[in-house]
């Protein structure tokens, strides 16, 4: 089972940016869809961003289309959240994932990460 270890959250100001990552372990981290999903304070877990194995192909919730950049590099095992023109509306503890399937679409998930909080102040 792939361990998954994020870092990168904090504080910062509305418009600004952080960078999330998230290192894997295992040696077969390039044939594994990773997603990011959020958890709002008071809310459900929500689905961020996905890409697929090769990195080719990424796909993003309406929320953070345009403003979310996500990227892997499979010779770190890790995949990365790139976060620009932050909103209050983005705060939240970030979660990597690993996907079970390879559909970008698919929100089945095989492993979690332990989170990483995320706040935007206005």
């Amino acid at each position: 089972q792939v361990q998954l270890v994020e870092s990168g959250g904090g504080s910062v100001q509305a418009g600004g940016s952080l960078r999330l990552s998230c290192a894997a372990s295992g040696r077969t981290f390039s044939g594994y869809t990773m997603h990011w999903f959020r958890q709002p304070p008071g809310k459900e877990r929500e689905f961020v961003a996905a890409v697929s194995g090769s990195g080719g192909s990424t796909y993003y919730a309406d929320s953070v289309k345009g403003r979310f950049t996500i990227s892997r590099d499979n010779a770190k095992n890790t995949v990365y959240l790139q976060m620009n023109s932050l909103k209050p509306e983005d705060t939240a503890v970030y979660y990597c994932a690993v996907g079970r399937y390879s559909m970008l679409t698919s929100r089945q998930i095989s492993s979690w990460g332990q989170g990483t909080q995320v706040t935007v102040s206005s």
